[in-house]
Formats: structure tokens, sequence, C-alpha cells
């Protein structure tokens, strides 16, 4: 157990090295949460009047998107985090790793937590923006909304690393994220209420694991809400996210130790 954690925390400790010693992942980690808030949020929100929200209900539509807009930060961070693999496998550093006497879930489980905690870091900056869409948190919210967006992004990185497991290619491996990645967003209720969408969609969306962690989401950030608001805000019960979370975590954390340690 213990060479298990070593290998785990030194393959973690080189992924943080790599992005705080990579200037331009530095410069896009600040630029790229800007992006989604000021051009996606800002944007949309000025084009269009938002008029799903029942009556009385006093919300704008960024502030309504706001817990997508986090989502859509780990999710794009997360699963391309996979493509180091295919790096390090072109480039020889993967075959010594995988020849040494240490288990090779390690490895997978070291890279996802590294991948997992660049993606907190953009996150983080999002949630520093929080006062520009008139969401106010606090410290306990922020290490709330942290502990979902971890459980979020460690899943996504898994997906990523069973799925880089077995590309041989980096371009092959952009085309299958690119086919993922945009379905499992826009599925998720982070643009549109999934009370207004057709019955087709809606099934849809409801088999959609990101759903349930923008869910999540809304459930912290508008915990103070009214009730009627509640109801158009959030479809499940917190407990029902977080148990369909642990349990994404766990199968694609299997899928994904499994797939990298089937690696010649």
């Amino acid at each position: 157990m213990g060479t298990a954690l070593r290998t785990i925390y030194t393959i973690w400790y080189r992924e943080w090295l790599r992005f705080w010693r990579d200037r331009s992942r530095l410069v896009g980690m600040i630029g790229q949460p800007l992006l989604y808030f000021l051009i996606v949020g800002q944007g949309i929100s000025a084009a269009m009047a938002f008029r799903a929200a029942p009556p009385g209900v006093e919300l704008s539509y960024l502030q309504f998107m706001y817990p997508g807009i986090l989502a859509m930060s780990v999710l794009f961070t997360s699963i391309f985090s996979g493509i180091s693999i295919i790096w390090d496998r072109e480039f020889g550093f993967l075959k010594e790793v995988l020849v040494a006497p240490v288990p090779r879930w390690g490895i997978a489980m070291g890279k996802a937590l590294g991948s997992s905690t660049v993606a907190l870091c953009q996150a983080a900056i999002l949630l520093a923006l929080a006062p520009l869409a008139q969401i106010h948190l606090n410290l306990p919210l922020i290490g709330q909304l942290l502990s979902v967006l971890f459980l979020i992004s460690l899943a996504i990185t898994f997906l990523g690393v069973a799925i880089a497991s077995r590309m041989e290619t980096m371009e092959g491996f952009q085309m299958i994220m690119n086919f993922l990645v945009m379905p499992l967003y826009f599925l998720s209720g982070a643009m549109f209420p999934l009370a207004n969408v057709p019955e087709w969609m809606a099934a849809l969306m409801h088999f959609d694991p990101l759903t349930y962690g923008v869910d999540a989401l809304r459930h912290l950030i508008f915990a103070g809400a009214p009730p009627q608001a509640l109801t158009f805000l959030v479809h499940f019960a917190l407990t029902t996210d977080l148990l369909v979370l642990g349990a994404m975590v766990l199968v694609l954390g299997g899928l994904g130790s499994w797939f990298f340690s089937r690696q010649i």
C-alpha cells in the first residue's frame, strides 16, 4: 500500500509541476474562465431575455447559467487532460513508468488527481468572479462547491484516461473527445432548464451524468432561494446528485484504471 501511495503522489506531483512550469497553461488557466464568464455568460445573457423563470422568481440568465459555467470549466480541462497519456507514450516516458515495479492503477490515479487539481484551480478563479453574476458565496459554501467540482473533475478525468489509453494518436483522441464533450455539456441542463425541453431530450438529459453535477451545484448556490425558484432550478434531491456523482467516480475510475493497466 505504501508503494501505491508513493506512486500516486509522485505522478500527481509531476502533473502539477508540468502545469506550474508551463507559462502558456498558466495564462490559459486565467484566460479561459474569463472567456467563459464574460463572453459565454454575459454574451448569451445580453442576447436573449430570460423568460423561462416562473412569475415572481427574480433570476437573470447569467445567474441561472453560472453553475453551468463552473461545470463547463472543469469538464473541458479534465477530459482533455487525457492527451498527456498519448504525449508520454510518444516520448517514451510512459513505457519507463509501466515497466517500473509499481501498480499501474496507482499511475492512473495519480494522473487523474493531478488533472483534477489543475481543474479546481481554474474553477476557483470562476468562484472569485461570482459577485459579477450577483451571486454571493461564503467560505463554507465555496468548500462545498469545490468538493462537488472535484467529484465531477475526477470522474471526467478518468473517462479521458480510459479513452486515451486505447488511442494511438492525438488526432484520434481529440476527435473522440469532441464527439463526447459537446453532448455531455449541452444535455446537462447547464444552458437551458430541464423542464422546458422536449420529452426525448429530457430523457437523454436524465442519462447524462453531468446533469447531476450541475444540479448539485445549483442546489448549493441557490439553497436560500424561494421554494418556487428551487422547483424551477433543481430537479433531483441533492442526495441523489451526490450518489450519482460518487457512483460515476467509482465506475469511471475502475474503467480508467483497467484500460490503463492493459496497456503494453
